[in-house]
């Protein structure tokens, strides 16, 4: 498989310490890191691409490590996660599947023992495309309080033959998150769901 490529990385962190009621006791923090990256397969159909997902996966762990020290290092104040990827227009969105292992199992190893699978979207799309990443809670997926989504996206890519590849970690709660179901407290841990 050919080597990974990167032209450029950016990283995006928001504190959010209201959504119009009061002021949260220690604000939300989100933060994501979107690496581009250039795509071996773009402009022609490959058969065999799936060997490309172990090429992915040492960036995917540095993408990991490096969001996680800069949500401020500590694992254990991780709750939330999700991953992406915006194919540009050569390629297909196939190629952002390739994503799905390299970046989700990257997380769940920098968090330690994260339950729950990582929810994930991709598209095709030109510069300055946005994606909206999902996020759950990292051990249960039925955690209301941990439904959401994070915008992201880089105005110069991705060009037509590069993939942008995205994570997301979140650190608490919606802010106001009052809509019942499971709470963080209660999940038992035993299959990523509940």
């Amino acid at each position: 498989m050919p080597e990974v490529k990167i032209r450029k990385q950016v990283r995006i962190l928001e504190e959010i310490f209201h959504e119009g009621g009061p002021a949260a006791a220690a604000p939300r923090k989100r933060g994501a890191i979107v690496t581009v990256i250039e795509n071996p397969f773009a402009g022609r159909y490959v058969e065999d691409i799936a060997g490309f997902m172990e090429d992915l996966k040492p960036l995917g762990a540095a993408m990991a490590k490096e969001l996680l020290a800069a949500l401020g290092g500590d694992a254990k104040a991780i709750d939330g996660y999700g991953k992406g990827a915006i194919v540009g227009a050569a390629g297909e969105i196939e190629h952002g599947a390739l994503w799905h292992v390299p970046g989700g199992y990257a997380m769940r190893e920098a968090l330690g023992d994260a339950k729950a699978i990582v929810p994930s979207t991709k598209k095709v799309g030109g510069p300055g495309t946005r994606l909206d990443v999902p996020v759950t809670h990292v051990n249960a997926s039925y955690v209301r309080s941990h439904f959401d989504a994070m915008e992201v996206g880089v105005s110069d890519a991705p060009k037509a033959d590069e993939i942008a590849l995205v994570l997301v970690m979140t650190c608490g709660p919606r802010v106001h998150a009052r809509v019942g179901g499971l709470a963080a407290e209660a999940i038992k841990g035993e299959d990523g769901l509940r």
